[in-house]
């Protein structure tokens, strides 16, 4: 990392291109940046689909948007920023690439992709106890940045904010948001087992996710009736995370919405798939560790099977997700 000294005002640029939930992660980063060096003009770099994440942060004095089918542009847009100081939270290929051609001092965070290969691939555990959000703020300790212990921020404007009194009447005395979203289906939670569920939690069952996931939601609502809504493909990325903040507790897969209930400080039961908490992405809740619960299969000598997911599990049984104890879920959400 090359340490800076910072001027009287100096003019900071953070780069995380994706996804919804590593964006989310940085949140502590950009408001620690922002308040605890003097005279910061903080910009912000993200691709163009990402925007709504970081659209609304009181932090950032400007956003930028990666156009991946007008690289040179954009790489020319930040150019004529004239940044003093580059965070690479990206830190991978393309944007170290980007980052060199801006031609400034610059820093980035310790990947521990060859240990995940070494998890996923032989299942020798040699990962660092850190999450990543402490991973991200070692590429700031030359700005004499620290982690203010905060946790994760996400912010709705006010025309992205769903009215509650839109949610069926059954929903009057509170729910609890069960998240079938997922970018692979390796970290979605079964249909089935949403079910059992469903049918033990003493509060009805908001679902969230995507078009892709709106028959999942219909199998999901024949099963428990009135006690489930299918709010999946309905909903905008703002009026979803508004649900979540209104909800009375959460249920998800290892997704984005995971990390922005932890951003709202939801309680929340996390079902791991293919992926594992070891990887250091779990809900950041500095102070709340008692407001999350992981539940995994473990030991299961098949995973993590991989770093990211699969359209379908590899052995075809599915045992991380179809194995956890589904009453033992509830009646931990129950419990709120």
């Amino acid at each position: 990392m090359d340490d800076i000294q910072p001027p009287s005002r100096i003019k900071i640029l953070i780069v995380r291109l994706s996804s919804i939930g590593d964006i989310v992660l940085t949140t502590p980063v950009v408001r620690a940046v922002k308040e605890q060096v003097p005279g910061t003009e903080l910009h912000f770099l993200t691709k163009k689909q990402m925007e709504p994440v970081m659209a609304c942060n009181p932090y950032l004095d400007k956003l930028h948007l990666y156009d991946a089918d007008n690289v040179q542009e954009s790489i020319q847009a930040l150019k004529a920023e004239n940044f003093d100081f580059v965070v690479d939270l990206q830190g991978n290929h393309r944007s170290r690439q980007l980052v060199r051609k801006l031609h400034v001092p610059s820093s980035s965070f310790p990947k521990v992709n060859f240990r995940k290969f070494l998890n996923v691939a032989f299942k020798l555990n040699v990962l660092p106890d850190q999450h990543i959000v402490d991973r991200y703020f070692e590429s700031v300790v030359g700005l004499d940045v620290h982690n203010d212990q905060k946790g994760l921020e996400f912010h709705i404007p006010t025309d992205g904010e769903f009215d509650e009194d839109d949610l069926p009447m059954v929903f009057e005395d509170g729910f609890v948001a069960i998240v079938l979203a997922g970018a692979h289906a390796t970290k979605r939670i079964p249909a089935c087992k949403i079910i059992e569920i469903g049918s033990i939690l003493h509060k009805p069952v908001m679902l969230l996710g995507g078009k892709d996931v709106i028959d999942t939601g219909e199998e999901i609502v024949d099963a428990l009736g009135d006690r489930a809504y299918n709010g999946c493909g309905k909903y905008s990325l703002y009026q979803s995370c508004s649900i979540l903040k209104q909800s009375d507790a959460v249920i998800t897969g290892d997704t984005g919405l995971m990390h922005i209930a932890a951003a709202f400080r939801k309680p929340t039961a996390v079902l791991w798939g293919n992926t594992v908490p070891e990887f250091g992405m779990y809900p950041y809740m500095p102070g709340d560790r008692h407001l999350f619960r992981n539940f995994e299969v473990c030991p299961l000598s098949c995973r993590p099977c991989a770093k990211l997911g699969y359209k379908k599990c590899p052995r075809k049984h599915f045992k991380c997700m179809n194995n956890i104890p589904a009453v033992e879920v509830a009646e931990w959400i129950n419990r709120f």
